[in-house]
C-alpha cells in the first residue's frame, strides 16, 4: 500500500475500511487536544484563580499554536514518511499534556496549550495521506469518513473535559488525554502504512509552496475564505457557550457544555452525507447550504437568552446545526483543494488549514470580547454576520470559465452543478497549467 513518488493514490489499492476507522479514531483523538479546554475554562478561572476571561486565552493559545503547527509542521507531510512523522508528533503533543496538566500558573498553560496546539496537528497528515491513497471517486466519502471521526473528537471532547473536570479538577482532562496520546502513537506506529514521500524539495521550499499556491490557486483562497470566516464564528460561540451555562444566567456545572457538546456529536453522521453529496454535486452547492445553515444556527442560538429550559433547548438545536453546517462545509472545502494539484496535497492542505484556524484563534478572542460586551447576542450577531461575509463572498460571480471537470487535472466528482463557480476557478487554473 505504499506510493510512489508523485503519485495521486488514484493507481494504489484503496486503504481497507478498517485502516480507514482507526485513522478516523487518530484524527479525533489529535484534535480532540485543542478542543476539550473551551469545556473547563471556568474550572480553570477557578484553580488558577484568574478571571474567566483570562483563562479563556487558554483556548486561543491552542488555537493559534495548532495554526502555526500546520504552517509550519504539516508541509513536512510531503517530505517525510508519514508513519515516523505522525508518531513523533503525537509524542509532542502527549509531552505538551503533560507539562499543561501539571503547570502551576496561567503563563505555563498557555504556552503548554500552545505548544500541544502545533504538534497535534497529525490529522492534517492524515487526510492528505488517506486521500492519496483512495480512488479519485471516493476521495469526498472517504474524506467525510476521516472528517467524522475528527468532529466526533472534537464535540466528545468537550463532553469528556466538562464530566471529568467537574468530578476531578480541570488538570485531570489533560493527564486522561495524554496517556491516550500515548497509546495512540504506539498503535500507529503499527499499523499506519508505509508511504513514500511525493516531495524531496528542501524544508524552506516547502514553507513557501503554501504562500504561492494561495497565490496561484483561486479556488484554494475562496476555500480558504469560506472556511475561516464560518469557523470563527464556531469557535467565537463554544468558547462564549462556557461562559453562558456557568454564569448567572444558568448556573449550570462545566459538565452541562460536555452534555450539549454530546448532542452535538450527531453531526458527525453527516459529514460522510455531505461527503457523497461533494463527490456527486461538486462542492460549491454544498458550500451554499452550510452557510445558510450557520446563518439559521446564529438565529436559533439567540433563544440562549430567553434562560431555563427553553433557553437550554434553543443552544442545544442552535449548536447541534452549527455543527453540522461547519464540518459539512469542511468537508466541501478539503474535498475541492485535495483535487487541485495531486502531488502537493498536503502543501493546500496547510494553506487551508492555517487560514481556517488563524480564523477560529481571532473568533475565539472575538467571541469572548463579544460576550463580555454585549452578552450573548452579541456572540449571535458575530457569527451571523461572519457567515454573511462568507454568503457575500459565494454570491459573487465567477469571471473564470468553466470546463467539465475531466479536463482538469486529478477531477473529484463526475456531475458538477453548472453554478459552481468555485469549481469552475478551479479547472480554470488547471488548463492554465
Amino acid at each position: 500500500m505504499s506510493n510512489s513518488p508523485g503519485s495521486s493514490g488514484a493507481t494504489e489499492p484503496a486503504p481497507e475500511r478498517r485502516l480507514i476507522l482507526l485513522l478516523a479514531l487518530a484524527c479525533g483523538v489529535g484534535v480532540a487536544n485543542i478542543y476539550f479546554p473551551q469545556a473547563i475554562v471556568p474550572l480553570i478561572a477557578d484553580g488558577l484563580h484568574v478571571a474567566p476571561s483570562k483563562a479563556a486565552v487558554v483556548v486561543t493559545a491552542a488555537q493559534f499554536g495548532y495554526a502555526a503547527g500546520i504552517f509550519l509542521l504539516v508541509p513536512l507531510g510531503d517530505r517525510l514518511v508519514h508513519r515516523r512523522l505522525i508518531v513523533t508528533l503525537l509524542t509532542a503533543a502527549g509531552l505538551g499534556l503533560v507539562i499543561a496538566g501539571t503547570a502551576p500558573t496561567l503563563p505555563v498553560l498557555v504556552a503548554a496549550s500552545a505548544v500541544t496546539g502545533a504538534a497535534t496537528v497529525v490529522p492534517q497528515i492524515i487526510i492528505p495521506m488517506t486521500a492519496g491513497l483512495a480512488a479519485q471517486n471516493r476521495r469526498g466519502a472517504v474524506t467525510g469518513t476521516l472528517l467524522s471521526g475528527l468532529i466526533g473528537g472534537i464535540l466528545l471532547a468537550r463532553t469528556f473535559s466538562g464530566s471529568i473536570g467537574q468530578w476531578l479538577g480541570w488538570r485531570a482532562p489533560y493527564l486522561i488525554a495524554a496517556a491516550v496520546v500515548f497509546l495512540l502513537a504506539l498503535v500507529l506506529a503499527i499499523t499506519v502504512p508505509t508511504t513514500t514521500p511525493p516531495s524531496r524539495e528542501r524544508y524552506p521550499v516547502l514553507l513557501t509552496a503554501s504562500l504561492r499556491l494561495l497565490r496561484t490557486e483561486p479556488a484554494l483562497r475562496r476555500s480558504c475564505l469560506y472556511q475561516a470566516l464560518v469557523f470563527a464564528g464556531f469557535t467565537a460561540a463554544w468558547t462564549s457557550l462556557a461562559l453562558l451555562v456557568t454564569g448567572p444566567e444558568y448556573d449550570l456545572g462545566a459538565s452541562a457544555v460536555g452534555l450539549i457538546a454530546l448532542v452535538g456529536a450527531a453531526s458527525m453522521f453527516c459529514t460522510p452525507v455531505a461527503g457523497r453529496n461533494v463527490d456527486r454535486r461538486g462542492p460549491g452547492p454544498v458550500n451554499l447550504v452550510c452557510i445558510l445553515a450557520v446563518i439559521a444556527a446564529a438565529a436559533l442560538l439567540t433563544t440562549g437568552s430567553l434562560g431555563g429550559a427553553v433557553g437550554l433547548a434553543g443552544l442545544t438545536a442552535g449548536m447541534l446545526l452549527l455543527d453540522v453546517a461547519v464540518q459539512s462545509g469542511q468537508v466541501a472545502n478539503q474535498a475541492r483543494i485535495l483535487a487541485l494539484r495531486p502531488e502537493a496535497r498536503s502543501r493546500l492542505n496547510t494553506a487551508y488549514m492555517t487560514c481556517a484556524f488563524l480564523g477560529g484563534g481571532i473568533g475565539s478572542w472575538l467571541g469572548v470580547r463579544a460576550y463580555t460586551h454585549l452578552g450573548w447576542t452579541g456572540v449571535c450577531l458575530l457569527v451571523a454576520a461572519l457567515a454573511g461575509l462568507a454568503l457575500a463572498r459565494h454570491l459573487i460571480p465567477s469571471h473564470s470559465r468553466s470546463l467539465h471537470p475531466e479536463k482538469a487535472t486529478a477531477p473529484l466528482y463526475t456531475h458538477p452543478s453548472a453554478g459552481d463557480q468555485v469549481d469552475s476557478d478551479a479547472s480554470d487554473t488547471a488548463r492554465s497549467r
